[in-house]
């Protein structure tokens, strides 16, 4: 199973460059690949999200890149990592643990060929944990998850209860999607952010920018 979702993921996918953290090499779906424009039915996979590197995880691994010194020894948890390239421009600077984790099989499959390409090792998980205490993390990452108010709501009170009462670090990147309301953005900081290239917007929905938050203890 591994081995055929990988070789799935190789032929439909290159490696690129071409987004805001070319230190990362990363297999994804680009315009060149034809997959970019394929039907529904002729796509391999249920829901390639893994195969794109969307605006809220380019700020991440961004901000990760540009801040190394605030992620060196930490402990990391990427939620919902999709490509990987949060864990790995976290194992990158530094970071004493790093755990890459997705439900989805290919989301972690695509991690583990990302972070070869990029020479670095991540553990991964394919655990659901979101309302978990995460007891053996004092940082946790998530990208591009508030894409809609049901799933936003749990994701936040999860996520503040991280932050509040375990004094956890949890660092969000979003390019304004509508889960991230004004209420719960009031209850963050802005940590940076990020203009997008011309190809990123196109590619993204038209968002120019994209942010990076850190929840208030």
């Amino acid at each position: 199973m591994l081995k055929e979702a990988a070789s799935l993921i190789m032929k439909h996918t290159v490696a690129t460059r071409r987004h805001l953290t070319p230190e990362l090499v990363l297999r994804l779906i680009t315009p060149e690949c034809p997959l970019w424009r394929a039907t529904e039915h002729q796509i391999p996979f249920k829901d390639p999200f893994w195969a794109f590197y969307w605006p809220g995880g380019q700020a991440t691994a961004r901000f990760i890149l540009d801040n190394a010194d605030q992620f060196k020894n930490r402990t990391i948890l990427d939620v919902g990592c999709g490509c990987g390239a949060g864990s790995i421009a976290a194992a990158k600077v530094g970071a004493k643990r790093v755990v890459a984790n997705d439900i989805d099989h290919f989301a972690v499959t695509a991690t583990k060929i990302n972070a070869g390409l990029n020479d670095v090792t991540i553990e991964t998980s394919t655990n659901d944990l979101i309302g978990a205490r995460c007891e053996e993390f004092d940082t946790i990452l998530i990208g591009d998850m508030f894409y809609n108010e049901e799933f936003a709501s749990l994701l936040f009170e999860w996520l503040l209860r991280l932050s509040t009462k375990d004094g956890k670090t949890v660092l969000i990147g979003d390019p304004g999607r509508h889960g991230l309301t004004t209420a719960r953005r009031q209850q963050m900081s802005l940590a940076a952010r990020y203009d997008l290239p011309a190809h990123i917007c196109m590619e993204n929905h038209g968002f120019t920018h994209a942010d990076v938050w850190t929840l208030n203890k």
